[in-house]
């Protein structure tokens, strides 16, 4: 059972890592576009479309990575409950047969 925690709380700490990760790469790429549009006055306005449409991807994408992430996790997390819940089953099935079967012998 504590394989089982261990696991969980593993994953947990990896969609956190992930999710300020992803957080650090928006705001950095936020703050190269805002100093690039500061610096160069006059830029174009394509140049700043690009640059927002870069950004815009950017944060889309990592999104989506947290939503996999977070996905993947929740999946570990229920095969792992899941292989849990069938091992205690197959114990608790197996130990009423051997009680049945000595049982029956002494009777």
């Amino acid at each position: 059972m504590s394989a089982t925690l261990h696991l969980i709380v593993v994953e947990i700490v990896v969609v956190v890592v992930v999710v300020v990760v992803v957080r650090v790469v928006v705001v950095v790429v936020v703050v190269v576009v805002v100093v690039v549009v500061v610096l160069v006055e006059e830029v174009e306005v394509v140049v700043i479309e690009a640059a927002a449409a870069v950004a815009a991807a950017v944060i889309v994408v990592a999104a989506v990575i947290v939503v996999v992430v977070a996905v993947v996790v929740v999946v570990v997390v229920v095969v792992v409950v899941v292989v849990v819940v069938v091992v205690v089953v197959v114990v608790v099935v197996i130990v009423i047969v051997v009680v049945v079967v000595v049982a029956v012998a002494i009777v």
